[in-house]
């Protein structure tokens, strides 16, 4: 079944469950009219219909290979991401100072689920550059800003962040990547920088790495460490890529999927870089980059549920075996792929509304300076990011039960799906660290942020829904009063149950807008509100139990 943009199904969540709007409505985003997303989102579901889909498979078979020190980009990839630079998506929500659009980040996103699900492999690569947009636009002197900014716009360059080294992965502080003065405002930057995605390309004119690194008088941990744009190429005179720069791609990792995007080790031999922002300021201009792209990172995970979702119904569809409740139809008549298939459609439009009503809170941020919107796009950023990938993981995963032994064989394409969403759960800060973030960083409001968003839900007035929203509160209450482990210990359950609540929530407003929605909000409302109750439940088991098991035991 070909991939079918969902570009109804975005407008009815922008339009009706998360109240898009209310940005549209502002001065910073009067553009925003219902006319210009329709047209944006055609536009850009087109182009994933027919030039981006069509060569997911290929990046699958022939993966990115280092020839001669020079990366490889798998077939059609080229031209697929001239497309993507061509439409002017890459830099929707940049400044139009630079050559962006200015328009509101959840249209980029709204976007970028589409190119998501229809090539997650090369999707990352806009990724990456738009993150490094952000960061430039917010911490970089004018002059880089003017140099660097409209070539990522137009695709002319790319971006990349490279933030792990092989000692120092979740724990950045430990990096080691030193910048030394060279006297004349650059720096020799000399390390070794893994899991760099899209390290290079054979499509670009040159390759802009932002690169953590610590300079002389750097202090130890994540406050000494500093941030530098470290290009592929020289710039010129004339500000064009001009000679080769001491770096180079030593190796690209063999994976278990997003084989089409190339993920390198990257080696700095006393590369010229330059200072982004303040002198051991490092993290506070990467987190500008990594903040956004956790949630999109939640918006792949969605695209591929999406895409995963629309293969498994295709083939339910089309697949005839055994007799079902409704006489000879097909697969999709029997209870239990029903089952699978309604539960892929739910989750689905469930991680769609959190991630865009986290895109709107962002919008609204930005638009109002209201600090209440800030602190809603905070909180909900961890879940959009977690729950995204997770629902992405799962329903890529049920997809391949639903083809049966055909979902195992690689000619049908269902396990690649799999295949490339898995990282998501593991890259720009592992699931863990978000629920852990969750917990930590985003209740030292005293539970605000979360306690505003109860407050919206229970608004919607269903006895059921407002009840565990009530019971979700007095655990936020007593997540309050334990120390950090035993938070630590519950928070991928507290965020489960966050997302499930809202999800919910999300589904019920839907289907208030639109009654046709009424039975699959019900079902959602079945399958969603017991489990969040479950992990509730877990959450409140604290630490004691993970350690009161011997090391020993573990290990036997």
């Amino acid at each position: 079944m070909p991939y079918r943009a969902p570009v109804s199904e975005i407008r009815f969540v922008l339009d009706h469950v998360v109240g898009f709007d209310r940005v549209a409505a502002t001065e910073a985003f009067a553009e925003a009219t219902p006319e210009t997303v329709e047209a944006i989102l055609t536009e850009a579901g087109r182009m994933c219909e027919e030039v981006l889909a069509p060569i997911n498979r290929a990046g699958d078979l022939h993966p990115a290979h280092l020839e001669n020190g020079v990366v490889r980009t798998s077939p059609g990839y080229a031209e697929g991401f001239a497309a993507i630079a061509e439409g002017g998506w890459i830099g929707m929500s940049a400044d139009p100072e630079h050559g962006g659009m200015g328009l509101p980040i959840t249209l980029t996103m709204a976007v970028n689920e589409m190119i998501g699900s229809a090539c997650l492999a090369l999707q990352l690569n806009p990724l990456m550059t738009q993150g490094q947009i952000e960061a430039l636009e917010a911490h970089a002197s004018d002059e880089m800003k003017a140099l660097y900014i409209p070539k990522l716009i137009s695709g002319e360059w790319c971006g990349t962040m490279n933030l792990t080294e092989p000692q120092a992965g979740s724990d950045v502080g430990a990096l080691r990547t030193k910048a030394e003065p060279k006297g004349d405002g650059t720096y020799a930057v000399t390390g070794q920088k893994i899991y760099i995605s899209w390290g290079d390309n054979d499509f670009s004119e040159n390759i802009c790495h932002l690169v953590l690194a610590r300079l002389p008088d750097a202090g130890p941990g994540t406050k000494g460490i500093s941030l530098f744009m470290v290009p592929k190429r020289l710039p010129d005179a004339e500000g064009n890529a001009g000679v080769a720069n001491s770096l180079k791609v030593v190796s690209l990792e063999h994976k278990l999927g997003l084989h089409g995007s190339p993920t390198a080790v990257m080696q700095y031999d006393g590369a010229t870089g330059w200072l982004v922002g303040e002198p051991h300021r490092g993290m506070a201009a990467m987190f500008t980059m990594m903040n956004n792209a956790r949630l999109g990172v939640g918006i792949q995970g969605l695209g591929v549920a999406e895409a995963a979702m629309q293969h498994a119904v295709g083939y339910a569809l089309d697949r005839k075996q055994g007799k079902t409740p409704m006489g000879e139809g097909t697969i999709l008549d029997h209870a239990d792929v029903r089952r699978m298939v309604l539960s892929m459609k739910a989750e689905t439009f469930a991680a769609r509304a959190i991630a865009m009503d986290c895109a709107v809170s962002i919008d609204m941020a930005k638009a109002t300076g209201d600090a209440g919107w800030t602190a809603r796009g905070a909180f909900l950023t961890p879940i959009a990011k977690a729950y995204g990938t997770d629902i992405g993981i799962k329903v890529a995963g049920d997809g391949i039960q639903v083809h049966g032994g055909m979902g195992f064989v690689e000619e049908t394409g269902a396990a690649q799906y799999l295949r490339d969403v898995r990282v998501t759960a593991i890259y720009e800060g592992t699931n863990g660290i978000q629920a852990m973030d969750l917990v930590g960083r985003k209740l030292m409001d005293g539970g605000a942020a979360a306690f505003a968003l109860l407050d919206e839900v229970a608004a919607l007035g269903d006895a059921e829904l407002s009840a565990a929203a009530g019971d979700l509160r007095a655990l936020t209450e007593w997540l309050l009063t334990q120390d950090m482990q035993d938070r630590f210990a519950g928070a991928t359950s507290y965020l489960a149950a966050f997302a499930r609540v809202l999800g919910t929530h999300a589904h019920l407003k839907g289907a208030a807008a639109d009654p046709a929605r009424a039975p699959l909000a019900r079902f959602a409302k079945s399958q969603m509100l017991p489990e969040a109750l479950a992990e509730m439940a877990k959450a409140r088991a604290g630490a004691e139990g993970l350690y009161a098991v011997a090391t020993e035991v573990i290990a036997a």
